[in-house]
């Protein structure tokens, strides 16, 4: 997989965007910025966050919505930008939504049934203007929070845990005709499938999490956030073998190998949406490469 690099002296850069204009909305976690990169490497602050700003989607009233993960502690090991625990300056977790117009920031969920957000990771909008996201947890000391799957509306309105546990749940994203919701399990390196049954609820599947698993290669992966095909493949990014693990819904597994081990989204944009945009966290950049298929188009971006 040949890389073009598109910018660098990111600030570990997650949550791409492919825009209309050829410009690429993500997030920095560690700087706690929604940052726009233009074509030519170029970056501009879009709007100042805070904690850990993570999964980014643009929902129907064409506003970003981010799930903001309160914060990491940050390491510097040999040069490579490492995410840990809960820092001392947790802000919470919370769902907040980004006006682009103005840079705007409204906080729209910080609990669920009053239980608290502890790592919003991923999200993902529906046809139905709803969106589906994780919560991955947090560690702190000896400590690990169970994740969860939410669904919620952007107005603010309501918000319904959907699964739960769920070990470090962490991308998510729809088949091509949204009957599925996949969710991919960061140290456990598993793709569940959830089959939907409407809006905000599951059809259940049975142990361990009412999911089915679609898969789970050998050796040390773990896994991130992740994209959809049009052919309903699911990409998802690869943390330790960095790169991207290409699945299909009946398991079948291919694997586009980075040159950075904490390789962390993927996204599809350009005319035709064979061009794969990918965060490489650890060294701060933004790449893109011809992927082999077309991206599934997202609701709410005209691309």
């Amino acid at each position: 997989m040949q890389m073009e690099e598109v910018a660098n002296g990111l600030e570990f850069p997650e949550g791409p965007i492919a825009m209309p204009d050829g410009s690429i909305l993500l997030v920095e976690i560690k700087r706690g910025t929604l940052t726009r990169v233009q074509p030519d490497g170029s970056t501009e602050v879009v709007a100042e966050l805070g904690g850990g700003p993570n999964g980014a989607a643009i929902g129907p009233d064409g506003a970003v919505y981010i799930c903001n993960n309160g914060g990491f502690q940050w390491h510097d090991i040999e040069g490579l930008i490492i995410p840990g625990d809960k820092p001392d300056d947790y802000s919470g977790g919370r769902i907040e939504r980004v006006d682009l117009k103005t840079g705007k920031v409204t906080v729209l969920y910080t609990e669920c049934n009053s239980v608290p957000f502890n790592g919003p990771n991923d999200i993902v909008f529906d046809k139905q203007g709803g969106f589906w996201f994780t919560d991955l947890g947090k560690t702190h000391d000896r400590v690990k929070d169970l994740g969860a799957l939410y669904y919620a509306k952007p107005d603010g309105s309501s918000v319904v845990q959907v699964v739960f546990p769920i070990d470090t749940p962490n991308g998510v994203g729809l088949s091509p005709d949204e009957s599925v919701v996949y969710v991919a399990s960061t140290e456990a390196g598993r793709l569940w499938a959830f089959d939907i049954l409407e809006p905000g609820a599951i059809k259940p599947a049975g142990p361990p999490n009412q999911g089915r698993l679609i898969g789970n290669p050998s050796g040390l992966n773990y896994f991130d956030s992740l994209a959809v095909d049009a052919e309903g493949n699911v990409c998802v990014a690869t943390i330790f073998n960095g790169g991207i693990t290409s699945i299909s819904p009946d398991g079948a597994m291919e694997h586009f190998p980075t040159d950075d081990f904490i390789t962390t989204n993927i996204c599809f944009g350009g005319a035709d949406l064979k061009t794969a945009y990918l965060t490489l966290s650890s060294t701060g950049r933004l790449v893109k490469c011809t992927w082999p298929r077309a991206g599934l188009a997202l609701n709410y971006l005209n691309t």
